[in-house]
């Protein structure tokens, strides 16, 4: 008996030895459960890495690298690497070359190679393409939120931070910038190979290079040196705008080691500006990547536009203690790092810009962006959840950037300003070179608070949507307010209430009086008010502190020139446009309303928000027919101020409104008039960008003289870079139907829309209200994309596609392939499919005002 089950014993044994391992299926992407595990067994993370740049663009990347760490797991570990197993030539784990195991854009190292304590992994491998964004004479790295697996093999993951030691080897008329200062240069044979020290911790998302034929310039600002790499050609540009991009980082960088109680955070603060670049700016840590255009102006640029420059360096200065130094834990709170990034850079430029109404800018800033998002059928909370790294782009949108600084100045208002910054110092404080997440900075800011701040953050922060606020008065027989009632409700019908704090302005013949709200349940009464006499009309939200979609009616439109307050205007300006989306008002009224106040308006913020709203209301919300009733009359009227004695940046606000509504007729004519130099406007400053751009509107509105304008335009352009963007941009121009349909076709290819904001100026123009009967057709196609362009583009470049595309449409045909497209994808990515309703909400809303108009014709 002892025998037999020896016997069964060994053949057991033997069995089990005999079975190959089952290997652990991790899901492509970064899954959240695997970055779990990852951030628990890994340690002092250590990225040695050596790029070779060739000098042919076709060449790839030969790289190598070094990886060290402390592992106290029990488990197989896992390296991300988003690139074909091809790009993978050695791996050498603690001294000893093993197989290359690579699946699910993962590299699977065996535990039995692992010790416990320090591990080294070398790999040599070609760096993956997808994020390197090389061009004939300038690449550079963009890696948010999980693109650095594409470049090299890594822990792409936010909480395992790391240092890294790079070196690069470079054409030799190339310079490099990257996290840390470079300390050594070595030449050989047309190459320098460039050796830098070992940067902060960062996280991967961070890591960064730029290298190219750049100009550089360095400065001294206040002992701190800062250096910036560009391309910008225009001399004139270059001399009115170095000096002031340097003084404004270093503003923004005085003011946040003041606010936060913490010096800077890095060894240097550097950047690049860089041509066609995806976003406005990006935070990469000691190497700021910037929008070369966004950076370079000249004495044409408006004020608005100067301000815009100013609060984009503060925004990603602002991330160098927001997002780099404290960095949210997991991507479903990267708006943490985008809300402070935001809300800091409107406490900055107030010095700076001492003439600017800051709460007027704020509000211009960030109410329109945040409602035309979350008025959308695919509106997001704050706060999302999020499975895997993969799909974090699709968090991105003006939630984040928008709502979510109004939701903080919403908080700021309940702790008081004091404490809020006591606060924020104390959360810098406590997790510098760390990982953090909402409730770590709320459980803080909680303690400082008599309010329930977890549960006010629910609503605000967790969930979707928007109040629609409703009035309820009554009136005694002396013509008083003997009642006084408000009430909100969700606009999507469910239970949040959004506690908030909001004046309301009551306005009298030769007075105007103003009490605060305070509420925090479904409907307040203001008692205050009861007693005072019925006033002409009532502004909500006259201080531009509320959220939502107030009462209004057309006396309160009526009485704007009574309003003194520029935030009291911007803020009905903004509330009348919200009203008429939802049908209490019609377009042609607030058309005519707008215009009206275009002309009368002198604050240039809100001159620019009128400009907008009046484009807006314009091409989408007016039918062919009334477009070409009203456009003489609008162009002649902008013109008649043109020609008059106003402020040069007001006259250039206008001009753009001109510019984008002269398609045909006389207004077309004067267009080529001041195109060609024929015609001058007093005080109107155009420089060699607003020509070109004129160049290609005249072409798009198919003047009879679009060959030559084209031809003279094309010979025009001195800089490289602004002459190939020129170049892409020809085709979705064209009069020739084959050569656009071409050009819209070769997008299938994602090399073809690697320029990303050249593809999707080009997609405006192919979608452009006048030309939509063609677009028709190729509309389903550009739908039929979208999951390719997620996976395949950057952050925001899902929404600019569908913005740029289903976006310009408003006809049924339109709409009915909008919704073919959603019923024939029932398992489209849920973030994509928020990201079409976004984008389609304008086209949806036409046709509900369109079916409410036939029902009341029948």
């Amino acid at each position: 008996m002892r025998y037999i089950a020896y016997l069964i014993f060994l053949f057991y044994c033997l069995s089990c030895n005999s079975k190959k391992e089952v290997p652990i299926s991790i899901a492509a992407g970064v899954p959240l459960s695997l970055a779990e595990k990852r951030a628990q067994s890994l340690e002092n993370v250590v990225y040695n890495l050596q790029f070779d740049i060739p000098n042919t663009i076709e060449a790839p990347l030969i790289a190598h690298q070094k990886l060290t760490f402390d592992f106290k797991g029990n488990h197989n570990l896992y390296l991300d690497f988003k690139e074909a197993s091809d790009h993978l030539k050695k791996l050498i784990v603690n001294g000893s070359e093993i197989k290359i195991i690579h699946r699910n854009e993962h590299i699977e190292i065996p535990f039995e190679q692992l010790n416990k304590g320090k591990n080294q992994i070398e790999i040599d491998f070609l760096a993956g393409e997808l994020s390197l964004n090389r061009n004939e004479e300038y690449l550079y790295t963009l890696l948010v939120p999980d693109r650095a697996r594409t470049l090299f093999p890594c822990f792409d993951q936010p909480n395992i931070k790391a240092v890294y030691n790079l070196n690069i080897s470079a054409p030799e008329t190339w310079v490099v910038l990257c996290a840390a200062p470079e300390i050594n240069q070595v030449k050989s044979n047309g190459f320098i190979a460039h050796q830098f020290g070992s940067s902060d911790k960062m996280s991967t998302y961070l890591f960064s290079f730029v290298a190219g034929k750049f100009k550089s310039e360095n400065k001294q600002m206040e002992n701190f040196p800062m250096r910036m790499l560009y391309r910008e050609t225009d001399e004139e540009k270059i001399n009115y705008s170095l000096d002031t991009i340097f003084q404004l980082h270093n503003k923004a960088k005085k003011f946040l080691e003041t606010y936060t109680n913490y010096p800077f955070p890095f060894q240097k603060l550097d950047f690049a500006a860089i041509p066609g670049f995806q976003y406005g700016g990006m935070e990469h840590v000691g190497a700021i990547q910037y929008r070369e255009s966004s950076l370079f102006l000249d004495e044409s640029a408006t004020e608005n536009r100067k301000l815009s420059r100013a609060k984009l360096i503060a925004h990603e200065t602002s991330h160098m203690w927001f997002g780099d130094l404290v960095t949210m834990n997991w991507f479903n709170d990267v708006w943490m790092k985008e809300v402070f990034a935001n809300f800091m850079a409107d406490k900055i430029v107030n010095p700076a810009f001492p003439s600017i109404n800051h709460e007027l800018a704020f509000m211009v800033g960030h109410y329109p962006s945040a409602y035309g998002e979350d008025r959308t059928k695919g509106t997001n909370p704050i706060r999302q959840n999020l499975d895997n790294l993969n799909n974090a782009g699709s968090l991105y949108g003006s939630i984040i950037y928008n709502k979510a600084p109004i939701m903080m100045r919403q908080l700021e208002a309940v702790l008081g300003k004091d404490k809020f910054r006591q606060g924020i110092q104390e959360y810098i404080a406590t997790y510098k070179n760390s990982n953090a997440d909402w409730n770590s900075l709320i459980q803080i800011l909680d303690e400082k608070s008599a309010v329930d701040l977890l549960a006010w953050s629910k609503v605000w922060v967790n969930r979707s949507g928007r109040p629609i606020f409703k009035d309820s008065i009554s009136y005694d027989n002396n013509g008083n307010i003997s009642s006084f009632e408000l009430y909100q409700k969700a606009e999507d019908n469910s239970e949040n209430i959004w506690p908030q704090t909001f004046k309301i302005s009551l306005v009298y013949p030769d007075d105007i009086q103003t009490v605060t709200v305070d509420i925090s349940n479904k409907s307040t009464h203001l008692n205050e008010i009861i007693g005072k006499p019925k006033p002409i009309t009532i502004i909500y939200n006259s201080d531009g502190m509320g959220y939502g979609v107030f009462p209004i009616d057309l006396s309160s439109l009526e009485t704007t020139r009574r309003l003194k307050d520029e935030v009291s205007r911007g803020s009905l300006y903004i509330n009348a446009y919200e009203n008429a989306l939802n049908g209490n008002i019609s377009p042609s009224e607030l058309l005519k309303f707008y215009e009206n106040r275009l002309y009368l308006e002198e604050n240039e913020l809100l001159v620019n928000l009128l400009s907008g709203y009046l484009r807006s209301i314009f091409w989408k919300y007016l039918s062919p027919e009334e477009q070409l009733l009203k456009q003489p009359l609008l162009t002649d009227r902008i013109w008649f101020q043109l020609e008059s004695n106003i402020k040069p940046n007001k006259k250039k606000t206008l001009f753009t409104i001109f510019r984008s509504l002269a398609y045909t007729g006389k207004s077309r004519e004067l267009l080529y008039d001041i195109w060609s130099k024929n015609v001058a406007i007093a005080d109107l400053k155009l420089n060699k960008d607003d020509y070109t751009e004129m160049a290609m509107d005249l072409a798009l509105y198919n003047h009879p003289e679009k060959e030559d304008i084209l031809k003279t335009a094309k010979a025009a352009i001195d800089n490289p870079d602004k002459l190939k963007r020129f170049i892409f941009l020809l085709p979705s121009i064209s009069s020739d139907v084959n050569i656009k349909s071409k050009f819209i076709n070769s997008l299938q290819h994602e090399k073809n829309r690697s320029k990303e904001s050249w593809t999707a100026t080009a997609l405006n123009y192919i979608n452009h209200p006048l030309y939509e009967k063609y677009a028709l057709k190729h509309l389903r196609s550009s739908l039929d994309l979208l999951d390719e362009i997620q996976k395949t583009g950057d952050i925001f470049f899902p929404k600019r596609w569908l913005s740029s595309t289903i976006g310009h449409h408003t006809s049924p045909e339109a709409y009915q392939i909008a919704l073919d497209y959603l019923e024939s994808n029932p398992e489209l990515n849920p973030s994509l499919k928020s990201k079409l309703w976004q984008a389609a909400d304008d086209l949806r809303r036409v046709q509900l005002m369109r079916k409410k108009v036939d029902k009341s014709l029948n």
